[in-house]
């Protein structure tokens, strides 16, 4: 065979080669140098006067549209969160996790980036900058607080936790238009008295002795439910205040890893005079992804308190 025509079946030889190893890398995923655009997987009171205001006023966003944070992409938040201490390159560092029991103690935290620089910068999500969730790991205990962030960007507030055991702590907030959940533990000394989840009913007693009733509708694991809470005293409907931009606050917890569930309200917040007095319910719209019991804690104001309310919602 002559010199030309080797050197012409040689560089076909090789143009199959290569073609072939492009189609295997296409298969495998993107190139190690180049963007990995797949979506992230992201798992998401007491009274007036215990819970810390944020020292910096900026313009609020309403509860119901998330302060237009939906991820990236334009895809709807995914429906569960806080499953981790780190998450799109932001990390929860609490100073101390280690509380005395039955005092009220100085909590302090930061949200760090990536090269441990603490992050100092938030949007405003429910009229607030940083929601912090605690909770005990048997789901009782449960608290909503607004810290305050000081000149280095630490969060403190003031908590107090009456029983011993393990909590949850959740700081939920949004950074460069991206929602954020991030969990870590927090523990009480002494012995712990774990409580069984409650069973599912749809009346409870907030710690208001406002009465409550739980219609969720039809609820499948994976499908969006409509949960509308009705809230009577001492026989008369109640129709609620504002509270965080909205008729109510509603968080959701998976029993066992404590997911923190993505809820919104399905409906703007109007005042006593243009309210429907047919309709003194507050709706949400939150979406189970799995089987299982799930704890439900409302939060609403009537008459200038803030008043917590928990139900068990059963997944099947």
């Amino acid at each position: 065979m002559s010199a030309p025509v080797k050197l012409t079946a040689f560089a076909a030889v090789l143009a199959v080669l290569f073609g072939g190893g492009a189609l295997a890398g296409a298969a495998i995923g993107p190139a190690p140098d180049e963007p990995d655009t797949s979506a992230d997987s992201h798992g998401a009171e007491p009274a007036d006067g215990a819970h810390a205001e944020s020292e910096t006023a900026e313009p609020e966003a309403g509860h119901g549209d998330d302060g237009g944070h939906a991820a990236e992409g334009g895809a709807a938040p995914a429906p569960v969160r806080g499953l981790g201490v780190a998450e799109g390159g932001l990390r929860v560092v609490v100073a101390d996790p280690e509380l005395r029991r039955g005092r009220t103690e100085r909590l302090a935290f930061r949200i760090v980036d990536a090269a441990g620089k603490t992050v100092r910068d938030y949007d405003v999500e429910h009229t607030k900058r940083m929601h912090l969730i605690i909770a005990r790991r048997d789901l009782t205990g449960f608290q909503h607080l607004h810290p305050r962030q000081t000149a280095d960007g630490t969060w403190t507030t003031r908590v107090r936790l009456d029983e011993a055991g393990s909590y949850r702590l959740f700081a939920d907030f949004s950074h460069k238009g991206e929602a954020r959940t991030l969990a870590t533990d927090l523990r009480v000394d002494g012995a712990a008295d774990l409580q069984p989840l409650p069973a599912a009913r749809p009346a409870a007693v907030s710690d208001g002795g406002y009465d409550v009733r739980l219609d969720p509708g039809t609820v499948k694991p994976g499908k969006e439910a409509d949960l509308r809470f009705t809230i009577t005293k001492d026989g008369a409907p109640v129709h609620t205040e504002e509270y965080l931009g909205a008729g109510g606050h509603l968080v959701a917890l998976r029993e066992g890893d404590l997911a923190y569930l993505h809820v919104h309200p399905t409906e703007d917040h109007a005042d006593d005079a243009a309210a429907d007095e047919h309709d003194d319910s507050i709706g949400f719209a939150a979406t189970f992804p799995t089987e299982g019991r799930y704890r439900l804690f409302l939060q609403f104001q009537h008459e200038g308190r803030v008043h917590t309310v928990a139900f068990t919602q059963e997944v099947k």
